[in-house]
């Protein structure tokens, strides 16, 4: 049995993004999680005796210079220079751009395919094919540049590509699975979406994904790919990676009727949420939702509640809170009677549609963006339409707060 390990879009020394990063342990551990990532497949090439890695695409990060970056990498590398372990490599759009991918040397156990494409033979009955981006854009199929499968033996091929089309991500050396499905290859180890999905089991089409999530927007567990091949056959297996896992949970909290028991019910859910955690350590995004008697209570004292639940979270060693979100409903008023603050809340809400609401607040939100800096500014809001969106919901959130500490005070 030949072993290879298969994996993509590293992006080596990637800057994550956290709204947790001011606590100084959680931002050592996404200061180095792409190198823990890495670390571990590494680890894992070794553990598992592999004859080959095969990285496809986006070992490095875009525009990103660092000479640590490259000793760590070379570091890496020669760990399985050291047992015979072979690394084919091909460059994605990343790296195309990367200026370390022109200067670095690498070991000379690490074959990096060209943009001409070629193969290499790694056994005797295995053969692997690849393409390199030439630059950071391939707006056109790199198919072509593939040579024809090794008759009668096991051919993989490696394509850095965004297929048909993904969300999030630009379209890069477009394909089709049916088209990749009729060149006759065994194995597509594929590259650039962040996703993990196997498109096709016969032939092979695997896009590992990201081998370490870089924000809330890549949560859940991530992996790389084990390739297990015997008598011409090949098994594949899901290899956990990531050091550092960001994850989203909603929890019910309804059944609350105190701040005692709101407080068991998240150090339940904590709890609960760590242990599921594949990675050592993870980073969540809550979100508070259900219709509990003491609704008002909770969200007057949401700035309590968020560093309650951080602390809470802390107890489990294991998860730090990105963001706490409230997506609570007042409950049901049987009785049919309006207090004072239910028809200011009716005023409010009436107030918010009017025309001369959102002209006034959108005046006060436009000086306020004047004094950021334009790059920021430009962030939050890239268009006319992202202006409107954040006014409607900053007017929303206020009155909210308002009404929250009117109808906090009266119960």
């Amino acid at each position: 049995m030949i072993k290879i390990l298969h994996t993509a879009d590293i992006h080596l020394d990637s800057p994550l993004k956290s709204l947790a990063l001011r606590d100084v342990t959680l931002r050592e551990k996404v200061e180095t999680a792409s190198r823990a990532a890495f670390s571990r497949i590494i680890d894992t090439a070794l553990s598992e005796e592999v004859s080959a890695l095969l990285i496809s695409g986006d070992l490095f990060d875009g525009k990103e210079r660092s000479a640590r970056t490259a000793a760590f990498l070379t570091g890496q590398l020669d760990r399985l220079r050291a047992e015979g372990t072979r690394v084919f490599y091909i460059k994605g759009n990343h790296d195309a751009e990367n200026p370390i991918t022109g200067t670095l040397d690498l070991p000379d156990h690490v074959h990096v395919f060209d943009a001409r494409g070629g193969k290499v033979q790694l056994a005797e009955n295995i053969w692997v094919h690849g393409v390199s981006f030439a630059d950071r854009h391939a707006p056109d199929s790199l198919l072509p540049r593939f040579s024809a499968p090794v008759a009668g033996a096991v051919n993989i091929a490696m394509l850095h590509t965004s297929l048909a089309g993904a969300a999030g991500h630009d379209t890069y050396a477009p394909c089709t699975v049916s088209e990749l499905s009729g060149m006759g290859f065994d194995y597509w180890a594929l590259g650039h979406v962040h996703k993990r999905q196997v498109h096709s089991q016969a032939p092979w089409v695997v896009m590992p994904g990201i081998p370490q999530g870089r924000d809330i927007g890549e949560a859940g567990p991530k992996s790389a790919t084990l390739l297990s091949i015997n008598d011409g056959g090949i098994r594949v297996d899901e290899i956990p990676t990531s050091a550092l896992e960001f994850t989203n949970s909603a929890l019910d909290i309804t059944a609350a009727q105190s701040d005692e028991a709101l407080r068991t019910l998240l150090r339940d859910h904590l709890r609960t949420t760590a242990g599921e955690l594949t990675a050592d350590a993870g980073v969540l995004r809550l979100t508070l939702q259900g219709a509990p008697e003491r609704h008002w209570h909770f969200l007057r004292d949401r700035d309590y509640w968020g560093e309650q639940i951080s602390e809470l979270a802390r107890e489990t060693d294991r998860l730090w809170i990105e963001k706490l979100d409230f997506s609570l409903d007042a409950p049901a008023q049987h009785d049919g009677a309006l207090s004072a603050t239910d028809e200011l809340a009716a005023t409010i809400t009436a107030i918010q549609a009017e025309q001369g609401f959102a002209s006034a607040a959108q005046t006060e939100i436009d000086e306020v963006l004047m004094d950021l800096p334009p790059a920021i500014r430009a962030r939050l809001v890239p268009d006319e339409a992202a202006a409107e969106r954040l006014t409607q919901s900053l007017a929303e959130a206020g009155s909210e707060r308002v009404l929250a500490r009117l109808k906090g005070a009266e119960n």
